[in-house]
């Protein structure tokens, strides 16, 4: 009898030191997205270099001006940048060149680009127009999540479109992750719920609420917005963020406003930035409405969504 008691006892120890590992891990992980930051580059970087030119003249300083403008920087920025490098009177292009990278860096707001995750489950509500790549966005942020050994559950609160709750849970299948579907035309904001007492039920670390994709001048839409958002827990919701289309140049100002005046934008996703965009609009964001971009979309892969670097991003424009 003392062999199979033994080996018993041992069996037991070894799951208990195992489950204790388990709750060390998971107690002892961030509450943020710590991913490092990665570089990203626009359209706009090759335009300032060939406005710099290999000299310094009116004609420099025009070109220079008409870059940023066509690259959705906005008038306010673009006065702002050009007034303060011809203030610091560079005397060579290499100095030109600093200076620039000096003034769009001081357009950037400074702040803490991680994804706060706060509560049990921490929620990040997800919203956006139509055709910004908002699901696909959601499935990247549920993978860089389980990458870090988090649990997710996806709400597909965007009960409107068809295919929005089938296309959430074939992202689920691809990335590990859980999704709550509701009625098709159902209410959007019992979805919310049903997602949280879910994930509250199986102690799941992350909840992910996908939005329908409404037209930013719908009173009526943003009234149904601001339900979600109270359900989701209102004050306590970790992150409210805004995707974007990195070409929609100046109209992504218009929506980030129009959001903001409905839920609490606490941060941007720049999607479709992946070399070809202007990327300028995320310098007129940030200086005009002083709203962070905290992660942006490189490309179509599941993996391509990293942390914004502001001074990656504005090396790439000048360097």
């Amino acid at each position: 009898m003392d062999g199979p008691i033994l080996i018993i006892v041992a069996v037991v120890a070894v799951v208990l030191v195992v489950v204790g590992l388990v709750i060390w891990h998971r107690s002892s992980r961030p509450s943020e997205d710590t991913r490092a930051a990665a570089p990203v580059r626009s359209g706009l970087g090759p335009a300032i270099r060939r406005a710099l030119g290999t000299e310094l003249d009116d004609a420099t300083w025009e070109d220079i001006e008409s870059a940023l403008l066509a690259a959705d920087v906005g008038v306010e920025s673009t006065t702002s940048i050009i007034t303060s490098v011809r203030r610091s009177r560079p005397e060579t292009v290499e100095g030109a060149r600093i200076a620039i990278r000096d003034a769009l860096r001081g357009e950037l707001v400074e702040v803490d680009r991680g994804l706060t995750l706060t509560g049990s489950p921490a929620s990040i509500v997800v919203v956006g127009v139509n055709g910004t790549g908002k699901t696909t966005t959601i499935a990247k942020l549920a993978k860089r999540f389980s990458d870090e050994g988090k649990t997710v559950t996806m709400g597909a609160a965007d009960t409107f479109r068809a295919a929005a709750g089938q296309q959430l849970e074939s992202w689920a299948a691809r990335v590990g992750s859980q999704v709550v579907r509701g009625q098709e035309g159902g209410d959007p904001a019992s979805v919310v719920y049903d997602t949280l007492e879910s994930a509250r039920a199986k102690g799941v670390d992350v909840v992910i609420i996908d939005t329908a994709g409404r037209l930013h001048g719908k009173k009526n839409l943003m009234a149904e917005l601001q339900k979600i958002y109270r359900v989701a827990g209102g004050d306590d919701v970790s992150e409210v963020l805004l995707v974007l289309d990195a070409t929609a140049g100046q109209n992504g100002l218009a929506q980030v406003r129009e959001f903001s005046n409905a839920v609490p934008i606490s941060g941007i996703v720049l999607t479709k930035l992946d070399g070809t965009a202007k990327g300028g609009i995320i310098v007129a964001i940030e200086r005009t409405l002083g709203v962070p971009v905290k992660l942006v979309g490189v490309g179509e892969g599941v993996d391509d969504l990293v942390v914004f670097d502001p001074d990656g991003f504005v090396d790439s424009l000048v360097e």
